[in-house]
C-alpha cells in the first residue's frame, strides 16, 4: 500500500514517536510510506527535501519525510490512505480527492482538552474520517460525546529501546522520577509538591527530574537530565524505583509504560489513558482523579512499602509486556488500513 501520514511537526514526544514507529515498521513491511511535515521557512524545506532529511533522534527511520509549506492537496501525494494525526490535520484530510486514499484518523490524545482551540479540535472529531484510538477512554469519549465508531490499538513501548538496566539501581535511597514540562496539564509542580509532602516523612527520597522542555527548572529537585538522549533513557527510568505521573489527563501516557517496561512502580492519577494499564493495587498506585491528598497517599504508600512497591512493579512490567508489542500494533494497523479497501 501507499500510506501518507500528515504529521504536525517531528520534533521529539510521546505521540509523534507513535506516528514515526508506525510509519517505520509499515515501511520495512514493504510499504510504500510517507510522512508529511509542515515547515514554512523556503530554504529550510528545499534542503530537508533534496537531502532527504530525516529525524536524528530516530534511528535508521524507513519512511520518506516529505516537507511541505502547508497540508495543501497539491502537496500530497497519490495513495491508497492517508492518516490525520493531530486535529489540525484532520479537515485537510477530509477535504482531499479520493486519489489520495482512504481517510483516517489517528487520535492519540482529546486534544479539545489542552492543545488548540477546543471548538475546531471538536469539528474535527465530527469528520467522516475512519477513526483509530490509542486508548480505550478515547474510544469512550469519541462514541459517547461524538456518536464515532473507532478501533483501539493501544500504543506500545519499544522494548529493544526501554527495558530494566542491570546494575544501576541501589536499594537506597529511593529515587522518584518525574517529568519536567512546561504544560500546567502535565502537573510537574504538583507532583514536585507531593514529593515534598512525602519528604517530610521520609527524609532520604531523592527527586529526579528529565524533560525537553526547559534547560533551567525551576523545580526544586536532586538531578535533572536535560534533553537526554533515547538510548540514556533506560538507565535514567532503571536508577529510579517509582515513576510519578500527576498529569490531570493522557491520552495514554507513553513515558508512564516506559517506566514500567524499566521496573519502575507507578504512582499516577487515574488520567483516562492510563487505565489500560494502571490497575490501583496490582499494576500501579492509581491515585483518585485530582485527589490531590489521594497522589500523596499513594506515592507515601510506594516509598514506604518495599515488598509492595517491588510487587507492584514486577505486575506492572509483566502486563505491559505481555499484552502490547509492537509487531501485533501494526499488523493491526495493516489490517484495518486493507479491510477498508
Amino acid at each position: 500500500m501507499r500510506i501518507t501520514f500528515l504529521a504536525p511537526h517531528i520534533k521529539i514526544a510521546g505521540g509523534i514517536r507513535a506516528i514515526l514507529t508506525y510509519a517505520d515498521l509499515l515501511a520495512k513491511r514493504n510499504h510504500e510510506v510517507t510522512v508529511i511535515v509542515p515547515i514554512a521557512n523556503f530554504f529550510k524545506r528545499l534542503v530537508g527535501n533534496f537531502f532527504k532529511n530525516k529525524p536524528r533522534w530516530f534511528k535508521n527511520f524507513a519512511a520518506q519525510i516529505r516537507w511541505v509549506p502547508d497540508y495543501s492537496e497539491k502537496f500530497i501525494p497519490n495513495g491508497d490512505v492517508v492518516v490525520a494525526t493531530a486535529w489540525q490535520t484532520a479537515e485537510p484530510v477530509a477535504s482531499y480527492g479520493p486519489a489520495k486514499g482512504r481517510k483516517f484518523y489517528l487520535i492519540q490524545h482529546y486534544e479539545s482538552l489542552y492543545h488548540g482551540v477546543p471548538e475546531k479540535a471538536d469539528k474535527s472529531y465530527r469528520l467522516p474520517l475512519h477513526k483509530i484510538v490509542i486508548s480505550s477512554w478515547l474510544k469512550n469519549i469519541m462514541k459517547e460525546k461524538f456518536g464515532a465508531e473507532s478501533d483501539l490499538i493501544v500504543t506500545p513501548v519499544d522494548f529493544k529501546l526501554f527495558h530494566y538496566a542491570e546494575g544501576i539501581r541501589r536499594e537506597d535511597p529511593v529515587r522518584i522520577l518525574l517529568l519536567d514540562h512546561s504544560a500546567k496539564w502535565k502537573g510537574t509542580a504538583e507532583g514536585a509538591e507531593a514529593f515534598n509532602l512525602v519528604r517530610k516523612e521520609f527524609p532520604d527520597i531523592k527527586l529526579i527530574l528529565f524533560g525537553v522542555r526547559r534547560r533551567i527548572t525551576g523545580i526544586s529537585h536532586d538531578e535533572y537530565f536535560y534533553n537526554p538522549k533515547q538510548e540514556n533513557l533506560a538507565k535514567i527510568y532503571s536508577s529510579c524505583h517509582v515513576y510519578l505521573c500527576p498529569s490531570e489527563y493522557e491520552g495514554l501516557g507513553m513515558p508512564s509504560m516506559e517506566a514500567m517496561a524499566c521496573g519502575c512502580a507507578l504512582v499516577t492519577y487515574d488520567n483516562g489513558g492510563s487505565r489500560d494499564y494502571a490497575m490501583d493495587g496490582k499494576t500501579a498506585f492509581v491515585a483518585r482523579h485530582g485527589s490531590f491528598d489521594d497522589l500523596v497517599n499513594k506515592l507515601k504508600m510506594a516509598v514506604g512499602n518495599a515488598a509492595l512497591r517491588e510487587e507492584i512493579a514486577n505486575n506492572g512490567y509483566e502486563f505491559i509486556k505481555t499484552n502490547f508489542s509492537w509487531e501485533k500494533a501494526v499488523e493491526k494497523m495493516e489490517n484495518i488500513f486493507s479491510k477498508n479497501a
